[in-house]
């Protein structure tokens, strides 16, 4: 199934908001890291929390523009919270997935040849968020995704 991303939330109707200066900045500074991967100026953030239930099964980002995935330009994809079990492969696979834990504070980015591989979220490892993060701000039990993208 094709999306597109717009000004308004399909599931509400309501304004999309606008990734906040410090937001981008994070993930414009973790891709500037990679010097192979082509740089973004991010227009897109999917906000995804995972109970501590919480699963994706394997998929493809491939929502954006076509310019954009001809480029290879990649996702950044930043993890808070629990530690989540991630899967990533060529197919749908999952038991011929390659499997590795991206704990709080994790950067991972797709670009060129991975941008399209498969990936999701097998579980969230209860009680794995670091304790400062949870003194400091109170978080909720479970992991919070933020993926950033240019469509």
């Amino acid at each position: 199934m094709l999306r597109s991303y717009g000004p308004t939330r399909p599931f509400d109707g309501a304004q999309a908001l606008t990734i906040p200066d410090a937001f981008k900045m994070i993930a414009q500074t973790a891709n500037s890291t990679a010097s192979e991967f082509p740089q973004i100026n991010p227009d897109v953030c999917i906000v995804n929390y995972y109970t501590n239930s919480g699963k994706l099964g394997l998929h493809q980002d491939k929502d954006e523009s076509e310019s954009s995935l001809t480029k290879g330009l990649p996702f950044i994809s930043i993890s808070i919270g629990d530690t989540a079990e991630f899967l990533f492969g060529d197919t749908r696979d999952k038991d011929q997935a390659t499997k590795i834990n991206l704990e709080s504070g994790d950067v991972l980015i797709l670009s060129g040849e991975s941008r399209l591989l498969f990936h999701g979220v097998s579980h969230v490892k209860t009680n794995t968020a670091p304790s400062w993060l949870k003194e400091e701000t109170g978080i909720r039990p479970g992991r919070i995704n933020l993926t950033f993208r240019q469509y």
